[in-house]
């Protein structure tokens, strides 16, 4: 008999059609508090489940106690509590590959449209205030040559130091938990502690998950360690950064501009102060969102959920312990 799942997002027709093959699906409308009491017989039976978003912790595993894989169509796990994970026995999946090279370019987009005022030159032209050439109050900075400073060097750290380097010939300064050879054989990057990585970065390009070591690991203390001219970019997780304290340094010209992919609280507010700041381009969480990429975290959770409930995981799994 076929394992019974819960599918808590919208698939391809394709994928769908691959999950049916194996699995007996109960399709529900995001994972929310009012869609598992209504499925809540589906949960009961359920021994996988495959999505993005919501909550998943010690309360929700009550509800679903036969669960034996959880499969995530992202690559951030925060919305997981993985000790409870860990307790129940259950594997937990993740899509870390599919999205490194889209996300790695989503951050040059951040970088090059704070550094060039893209936004605002767009809107300057929109609006019909172009009559002739611009004056310098409009000019923005130079991107190449300058010193790129990547917090967190892992694969999309990676793909972005390639193309910082190799096609802007930026300097590459990292901070990570531990060295990196490759970046350093590769990019001739050179790894800095992160006061001296906040004190020489041109542009500084966050890329970390959110844990409790991570949460808010730049505040105040660590704005105030920026150049005046430096951009502050952030594709990773909104709440590593102290909002309130990003805003008041933007605001004081503690730092000239941020290029931010994630906020603090998601979708964000609309009396936010980053909306009316014109030196801040801000981006609805798009950091994976192509049609292609979006695709691939769709077919590699299907896959990793497949591979978790027949045994043959090889890849992907964020608690592999739990497999010896």
């Amino acid at each position: 008999m076929k394992p019974s799942v819960v599918l808590y997002k919208k698939l391809p027709e394709d994928l769908r059609s691959r999950l049916d093959e194996h699995f007996v699906v109960t399709e529900i409308n995001g994972l929310t508090p009012e869609t598992v009491s209504q499925h809540a017989d589906a949960f009961l039976q359920a021994e996988g489940m495959i999505g993005s978003g919501g909550k998943i912790d010690a309360a929700f595993l009550a509800k679903a106690p036969r669960l034996r894989a959880a499969s995530s169509v992202s690559v951030g796990v925060d919305h997981f509590d993985i000790a409870a994970l860990n307790e129940r026995g259950v594997l937990l999946m993740h899509t870390p590959t599919a999205l490194t090279e889209t996300v790695a370019d989503t951050l040059m987009t951040l970088v090059l449209a704070s550094a060039r005022r893209v936004v605002e030159l767009t809107e300057y032209v929109k609006e019909g205030k172009w009559q002739g050439s611009i004056d310098e109050e409009w000019f923005g900075i130079d991107v190449h040559h300058k010193k790129m400073g990547i917090l967190g060097m892992g694969r999309i750290g990676m793909a972005l130091a390639q193309r910082a380097h190799l096609g802007f010939n930026m300097p590459v300064l990292y901070n990570a938990r531990k060295h990196h050879e490759e970046a350093e054989q590769r990019f001739n990057a050179q790894y800095c502690s992160l006061d001296t990585l906040l004190q020489q970065s041109d542009f500084l390009c966050v890329i970390l998950p959110l844990t409790a070591e991570t949460h808010h690991l730049i505040g105040r203390e660590q704005l105030a360690k920026m150049k005046p001219s430096a951009m502050l970019i952030n594709a990773g997780r909104g709440p590593v950064i102290d909002e309130e304290a990003l805003i008041e340094a933007l605001k004081a010209g503690t730092i000239q501009a941020a290029g931010l992919d994630v906020f603090e609280k998601e979708p964000l507010p609309a009396d936010s102060p980053l909306l009316k700041m014109p030196n801040v381009v801000t981006l609805p969480h798009v950091g994976s969102a192509t049609h292609e990429t979006r695709y691939n975290m769709a077919k590699d959770a299907v896959d990793n959920l497949i591979a978790a409930l027949s045994g043959k995981v090889e890849k992907n799994c964020v608690n592999p312990h739990l497999l010896k």
